[in-house]
């Protein structure tokens, strides 16, 4: 299982509209991952490590998919409309980590 991370770095006076994100960049583009995408999850950035800090990223997703190999597929087709959707909703370029999931739940 891989995990693959979209994150928008903070930046003063950049735009992100949360709402039009959550509600619809992130279902759109599940709905085009299909199958090769287990879930998804959103995250808003509201302080750095010291509070009252601005966040590293002022929003973060994350997509757990079954495979590097699936989650390209899926998104090939998709890759330029799922692009082209940003400027809806920011002007932060996004930065993309793949990872490999070692522990999906802690249950100590």
């Amino acid at each position: 299982m891989i995990k693959v991370s979209v994150m928008y770095p903070y930046a003063a006076g950049a735009r992100f509209d949360h709402a039009y994100y959550r509600e619809k960049h992130m279902p759109m583009v599940k709905q085009r991952l299909g199958a090769a995408c287990l879930y998804y999850t959103v995250d808003k950035g509201i302080t750095g490590g010291v509070p009252g800090t601005a966040p590293v990223y002022v929003a973060k997703c994350d997509f757990v998919c079954t495979s590097v190999e699936a989650f390209l597929a899926a998104r090939g087709p998709h890759a330029q409309e799922i692009r082209d959707d940003i400027a809806n909703y920011t002007d932060i370029q996004p930065v993309l980590q793949i990872s490999e999931v070692v522990v999906e739940r802690s249950e100590v």
